[in-house]
């Protein structure tokens, strides 16, 4: 194309702020940075992916997002998807649960049971997980803020059921720092907070070696509003602050950093996305490598969980997301995950339904069996444009992480409240260029239509299902040892007091059936409560 021609295209800029040529050529490759980065499927610095036949020898696992009122009907879910061919559980909790309240605490009032399922002692996991074979099925649990005391019910459920903790497979979302920039379920001030994912990194490198006590969530973030760029550097700098926490402790990188995991979001470009993750890939390792002296290569290994991120989904013409889920799964399995959990259409309006649910999970399915995407690994690889924007991704990312250090580190400007200002302000940016047309948005700013009674059935929620929560919670009252969990919460206390490790309390605490309401209201009495920095 001639440079006159080239001059009268628009210009197309990304969300990342990268500058979009119309062709791409070997020379861009190498202005770019090369192939350096690049190297092979299952080799340092693993871009093209952790595992050297990825999807050929096998799929990803089939993880979708669920949990609703009470642990008898999200079970009932559970056997559902696994019925239909998924391969994995992502488990939804409520809102007090997630806040470490008990279901009958007043602020509970109107929340127990909404958003996910309600767990208020060990005997609601072991009811949520009955006649599921946790060494076929893996489970996520996506909790944060009371992610020690879930994570200590999950390892007591499995362990009370005969599972040998030390071969026990699973994950756990317990990335608080995330939560302070992009949800908003926290409990404890920061430092404290930290303190506790480091606990159960501890915990889990000695007694549960097999476990994910972490996975690290740019998704959140992205969520609120970060770019593409910020999602990463973002989730990386909190990855390294608990990595950090870990070697205080004694522990050798090897020793826990093949365990960390990262959830990261689909929405947007798709060559954007992919190319995010294979910059990311790369980036991680060298992290890992040069950086903690990683000798491993399963320390050095980026293994995410990525679906489509439900902030890219829109109310209007909800049937159009069916198509954008499509085209997130179809990212997904072009980035090379290990995971994925897809979003469903109608996230925008409701819990996933049955039917919406199905129609997610068999888009993954169609992309294994019928589409072609497991034949050979990264398909996009050697691509001018694909392999110049790797590269443009990586050199952001990094900088933008040497930018956090350079201001004091991730910790200190989350405790401050300065990252979470600087992903709203992105967000205002993005609205606004929504609002002007600038960032298209179809059936929003462009080709929108008239709309009747949107085709969307709600997710019903009973409220009968709150008073059979707090009446189950009621009967374990009366049934436990109360001398038993008095003397666990005093132990908890103490070892929070003195800075010991508090997973072995916890543990204590759980297996008398102390509630989660109880354990939370122990730790805050040590810990206090955060409270959030207002910034102008």
């Amino acid at each position: 194309m001639s440079e006159r021609k080239a001059k009268d295209l628009r210009p197309v800029v990304n969300e990342s702020g990268i500058a979009i040529q119309p062709v791409y050529s070997a020379a861009d490759v190498e202005a770019s940075g090369g192939l350096d980065m690049l190297g092979l499927p299952g080799e340092y610095p693993f871009t093209r992916g952790i595992h050297p036949l990825m999807y050929r020898k096998r799929p990803w696992t089939m993880r979708q997002y669920a949990g609703f009122g009470n642990p008898h009907e999200t079970n009932k879910r559970f056997q559902y998807l696994i019925a239909n061919g998924q391969t994995g559980l992502n488990v939804a909790f409520d809102l007090p649960t997630q806040c470490g309240l008990d279901s009958d605490d007043p602020l509970a009032e109107g929340e127990v049971g909404r958003v996910g399922m309600a767990i208020d002692s060990l005997r609601d996991m072991e009811i949520a997980f009955d006649g599921i074979d946790l060494d076929q099925i893996t489970v996520s649990l996506t909790i944060n803020g009371s992610a020690a005391i879930l994570i200590a019910m999950y390892l007591a459920m499995a362990e009370k059921r005969g599972y040998d903790l030390k071969q026990l497979r699973g994950t756990a979302q317990n990335d608080i720092l995330k939560e302070y920039v992009g949800r908003g379920t926290w409990i404890f001030p920061v430092e404290a907070s930290v303190r506790l994912v480091g606990d159960t990194i501890e915990y889990c490198a000695a007694e549960a070696p097999r476990y994910t006590p972490v996975s690290v969530c740019g998704y959140h973030i992205r969520e609120s509003g970060a770019t593409p760029v910020q999602e990463i550097a973002y989730a990386f700098c909190i990855a390294k602050a608990y990595a950090d926490d870990a070697l205080k402790r004694g522990l050798a990188v090897d020793e826990f950093a093949g365990r960390l995991s990262f959830n990261l979001n689909i929405f947007g470009n798709i060559f954007e996305q992919v190319c995010k993750f294979r910059a990311a890939r790369g980036l991680w390792a060298k992290i890992m490598k040069e950086e903690y002296g990683a000798e491993q290569p399963e320390s050095m290994w980026l293994r995410m969980i990525a679906g489509g991120g439900g902030g890219g989904l829109t109310f209007e013409q909800p049937e159009t997301n069916i198509v954008r889920g499509a085209y997130y799964a179809l990212i997904s399995a072009l980035s090379g995950t290990q995971t994925m959990a897809l979003c469903s259409y109608d996230e925008a309006y409701t819990i996933p339904t049955e039917y919406s649910a199905r129609i997610s999970l068999r888009t993954m399915q169609l992309l294994i069996e019928e589409m072609g995407l497991c034949d050979t690994v990264d398909p996009l690889g050697g691509s001018y444009y694909v392999e110049t924007l790797t590269n443009q991704l990586r050199t952001d990312i990094a900088a933008t992480m040497a930018e956090v250090d350079a201001r004091g580190g991730i910790v200190k400007l989350i405790s401050e409240g300065i990252i979470q200002a600087e992903v709203s302000a992105q967000a205002y940016r993005m609205h606004k260029a929504i609002e002007s047309g600038q960032f298209r948005k179809v059936g929003v700013n462009c080709y929108r239509v008239e709309e009747a009674d949107k085709p969307v059935e709600f997710h019903p929620h009973k409220d009968d299902d709150a008073q059979l929560q707090i009446d189950s919670l009621n009967r374990i009252r009366s049934e436990r040892d109360d001398g038993a969990v008095a003397a666990a919460l005093d132990r908890l206390r103490a070892d929070a007091i003195a800075k010991r490790n508090v997973m072995p309390a916890l543990m204590e605490a759980v297996k008398a059936y102390a509630s989660v309401g109880e354990m939370t209201k122990a730790l805050v009495e040590v810990y206090g409560r955060y409270q959030e920095p207002i910034r102008f």
